[in-house]
């Protein structure tokens, strides 16, 4: 069994804010894998489904994100399970928009949200990152990561959460350079240019100089091998 716990902040003013991707991509598992309704418990929102498989259970905390930890806590003790079968989906400041990336253990890299579930799980559970980009500076942070995604970011957003809602049974097999390599390639694959209107032009052969193009071609003249008319043609022509 596994659980899987995107973090975010409850309530509909919050629904579209960069600092609930976690739950985003709860929700886009959810829809593709068909898990069962979502019901209420473990302060938070819990569903049930198999993914490889595998039994999954699917949590968003209620707690607001900086008590996310009591949610995830009381429900990895419920069901007895080891850190190894936590996976816990959250924004990274420090990655680029549409990036991901996924690790075992380590710090909570200043996110709360992680802080809360170190104080209640061992740390040895995997982490997937979203990146979100930064604003540029410590002061504007806060108010960044509870803003909305911007209407131009809806166009990596939706095949990211789409690209990780298919690609999330490999996480279930424990395949998770797999699952980065093929989030990455349904990116690329959606969002580079396609068309030919969206193409670079193609380059144009350097032409000759004027100069150049002025020069008289050398003839071809068949050379003979060896006597006087030899050497005068070389002289003439050049050797070749």
């Amino acid at each position: 069994m596994l659980l899987i716990a995107g973090l975010g902040n409850p309530g509909p003013q919050h629904q579209n804010n960069r600092h609930n991707v976690g739950f985003m991509a709860a929700d886009a598992i959810h829809r593709r894998h068909s898990f069962s309704p979502w019901v209420r418990k473990f302060q938070g929102l819990l569903s049930e489904g198999t993914l490889a498989s595998e039994k999954v259970l699917l949590l968003k905390p209620q707690t607001f994100m900086n008590l996310s930890g009591q949610s995830v806590g009381e429900a990895m003790r419920f069901y007895k399970l080891a850190p190894a079968q936590l996976i816990v989906f959250y924004d990274e400041l420090d990655l680029s928009p549409g990036k991901i990336r996924v690790k075992t253990g380590g710090g909570s890299g200043g996110h709360n949200g992680i802080r809360s579930i170190d104080q209640h799980v061992e740390r040895d559970y995997r982490r997937v990152r979203i990146g979100i980009g930064h604003p540029g500076a410590k002061t504007m942070v806060h108010n960044y990561v509870l803003g909305d995604f911007a209407k131009a970011d809806g166009e990596w957003l939706d095949v990211l959460l789409d690209a990780i809602a298919d690609a999330t049974p490999l996480l279930a097999k424990g395949e998770d350079s797999s699952f980065m390599n093929r989030v990455t390639l349904a990116l690329r694959e959606k969002l580079q240019p396609t068309s030919e209107d969206d193409r670079p032009p193609p380059k144009v052969a350097k032409q000759q100089s004027h100069i150049r193009q002025a020069r008289p071609h050398k003839p071809a003249v068949n050379v003979p091998e060896s006597g006087p008319m030899a050497e005068m043609l070389k002289k003439l022509f050049g050797k070749e």
